[in-house]
């Protein structure tokens, strides 16, 4: 089942939409739908001109030559996937999107992905994307004739808890695309989550907590003497801070921060940062 109401975590047309399989004696109607099915979840709802697409392998898969799994192949191969995923982005967040376009969900931890790393090192890049279609996850899961797609966000999809929130780390909505729309850009988004096995808030993308990233860079701000001794602390993630214009500074330049409060200067604290213009995306024990 879907972890609470799907149409507040954005992932609603995941738990309404079927997987699309290819049938045979499949209509030209149903094979293009494959096609754009297969184009939309290993590109990661990136936009596809009509001049980018593999005009050669999809009359492949048409006539029966590629089964729905090597049409993916060559897709993942294409200098089009290539290009956007892998030679332009760090090799960490190259692995991350794998994981998301190829199998559906995000690393189960830091081995897994250091394995793809070797293979990128030792065999190269054609034969990393093989490992992970190759595997027998994907054949357990997807066969050779259901397109892949995300399927992390149902609880019973993942090893662990860590997993399960690290999910929307990567997939913020059914539309949410793999190119654009974060914060953070081309950096990965999961390498200091996974090495330390830290789950993370899974908040709605429509809520001022979607826009809150870790800051990198800088350290994790302790207020109080005595916070590691004396009752409860509590994590608050802030975004939405505005930069002063009286330092000509432009008033749309945002920051993010993380604050470590006692449970004594919880209210206080909660009131400085709303009169800062700060927004809080969240607020958990630690």
């Amino acid at each position: 089942m879907a972890f609470g109401p799907a149409s507040r975590l954005g992932v609603s047309l995941f738990d309404s939409t079927p997987p699309i399989e290819s049938i045979p004696d499949s209509s030209n109607e149903d094979k293009e739908n494959i096609i754009r099915a297969v184009y939309r979840q290993v590109l990661g709802n990136a936009y596809v001109m009509e001049s980018e697409r593999l005009s050669v392998a999809e009359s492949q898969f048409k006539l029966g030559e590629l089964s729905v799994r090597e049409f993916v192949r060559q897709v993942a191969k294409s200098d089009l996937y290539r290009s956007r995923f892998f030679t332009e982005v760090p090799r960490y967040r190259a692995i991350e999107l794998n994981f998301r376009h190829l199998l559906g969900r995000t690393p189960l931890d830091l081995e897994e992905m250091r394995s793809h790393s070797t293979i990128l090192d030792t065999q190269g890049y054609e034969a990393d994307i093989d490992s992970y279609l190759d595997s027998d996850e994907y054949q357990s899961t997807y066969g050779e004739n259901i397109v892949p797609y995300i399927r992390g966000w149902r609880t019973d999809a993942t090893q662990s808890m860590v997993q399960f929130t690290h999910l929307f780390e990567m997939v913020r909505g059914a539309s949410s695309s793999s190119l654009k729309g974060n914060l953070a850009g081309k950096s990965p988004r999961l390498n200091s989550l996974v090495i330390q096995s830290i789950p993370t808030p899974v908040v709605s993308p429509g809520s001022a907590g979607a826009t809150f990233r870790n800051p990198s860079g800088s350290a994790r701000t302790r207020l109080g003497v005595g916070a590691s001794e004396g009752g409860k602390v509590y994590r608050i993630e802030v975004t939405g801070y505005r930069a002063k214009t009286v330092n000509r500074v432009s008033q749309f330049r945002r920051s993010n921060q993380v604050l470590l409060v006692p449970f004594e200067q919880l209210s206080e604290t909660y009131q400085r940062i709303h009169k800062q213009g700060g927004v809080i995306a969240s607020i958990t024990p630690v």
